[in-house]
């Protein structure tokens, strides 16, 4: 760097679930100070325009193109905000920048921020009431970086331990196949009265909430803007409400 040259940043920031009120004031923070915002198309167009700052939209599987040419940017003095949907470490750019870093020796020096934002799991899961209030996991469905036989085995472990368990990418027009799948295991593995809870497009004026029991359960009931989440055995209604109990009893000796 020249001395007359400024350091540059990249900035990995969580836009929340989609309301702006669910935008953490130092993800704000960083939106305004940004020469550059960078990230999946529709993610971006929640970015308004304003002198001084360029938007670098791109397509949702570039996730390594997009952190390099952040990185690239930065190295020029740029202050760059990579953009993701709810928190960037859940299933978004925080892990792909790293992946990216690690085959760029020439940016390891790179001034790296990540900032979270509140991942949709958790705001279904408020609208609910508290179904993750114990024990939980947190699966993606979609195979486009890892084979679906593994998706299967993790569910089926997850169910076989007893977690709950909240879905990212259930349900795609291209894959709609592997949700039916999906409810085939846990009904396999759970008890027909299981409740899960279809939460789509949490915070914005999309919103849809259903909770419902395994048995009740049809694939159609998800898509790619749904969380889906499945209580454990001790999860249950409260009124309008679903929790999930905080204790789990100890077992019995005949247990």
């Amino acid at each position: 760097m020249t001395p007359t040259q400024q350091a540059g940043r990249v900035t990995v920031a969580g836009l929340g679930p989609g309301a702006d009120a669910l935008v953490t004031p130092e993800v704000t923070a960083a939106l305004a100070e940004a020469t550059d915002i960078v990230g999946y198309i529709p993610y971006v167009a929640r970015i308004a325009p304003r002198p001084g700052l360029t938007l670098h939209p791109s397509d949702n599987r570039v996730e390594l193109d997009r952190a390099q040419t952040a990185l690239d940017m930065a190295a020029q003095g740029r202050h760059v905000v990579i953009v993701s949907s709810g928190d960037p470490g859940v299933f978004a750019m925080a892990s792909a920048l790293f992946e990216a870093l690690e085959t760029r020796p020439d940016r390891a020096d790179t001034d790296i921020r990540i900032l979270p934002g509140i991942t949709a799991m958790l705001a279904a899961a408020a609208r609910a009431g508290a179904p993750l209030g114990h024990d939980f996991c947190a699966i993606n469905l979609s195979d486009n970086l890892k084979p679906f036989a593994e998706v299967e085995r993790r569910l089926r472990h997850a169910a076989q331990g007893g977690f709950a368990m909240a879905f990212y990418n259930p349900r795609s027009k291209s894959r709609p196949h592997q949700f039916t799948r999906v409810l085939e295991i846990l009904r396999e593995e759970c008890e027909p009265a299981r409740l899960i809870t279809f939460a789509r497009a949490v915070s914005t004026p999309e919103e849809q909430l259903s909770t419902v029991t395994l048995a009740e359960a049809t694939p159609e009931m998800a898509d790619m803007r749904t969380v889906v989440i499945v209580g454990n055995e001790a999860t249950r209604r409260v009124g309008r409400w679903v929790y999930t109990p905080r204790s789990v009893p100890a077992p019995t000796d005949a247990e």
